[in-house]
């Protein structure tokens, strides 16, 4: 008997257009995944975009807003024909809203493989510290 490995699907979920917005482009736009990461003095956010390099990129802060767009074209493979595409050219946009607990001036971020790696430190505020205690 065979044993059943259970497998996760999960399909390009399509950015919703905000209110009173129009796009430049008719092209398809997605969320990209990300996952959310905390060490003791930074937050780390890596997102899947695969296809977008840095040139293709843009992120921005404006109002405690971070958005990440970039866009990705499915490049082309000579003579061969396409049978079958996981991924498709298409927009990517994600916004996050950052607390003042963030340092925004000391914000990182770096692409590599298809995935985008932020860094996010915590203000010096927000960071957490040991508090002595003196026997009184």
């Amino acid at each position: 008997m065979s044993e059943q490995v259970p497998t996760l699907e999960t399909e390009k979920e399509e950015a919703q257009l905000l209110e009173g917005a129009e796009r430049l482009r008719e092209r398809r736009v997605f969320v990209p995944r990300s996952d959310i990461y905390e060490t003791a003095d930074a937050l780390v956010i890596k997102c899947d975009i695969p296809g977008v390099d840095e040139s293709a990129l843009d992120i921005t802060l404006e109002k405690n807003v971070l958005t990440i767009s970039g866009y990705a074209d499915v490049p082309e493979q000579g003579d061969l024909t396409l049978a079958y595409a996981e991924y498709e050219s298409g927009d990517y946009e994600r916004r996050f809203s950052l607390s003042d607990q963030i340092d925004q001036d000391g914000i990182e971020a770096k692409v590599k493989d298809g995935v985008l790696t932020m860094t996010l430190p915590k203000a010096k505020t927000a960071v957490a510290r040991k508090i002595a205690v003196n026997a009184g």
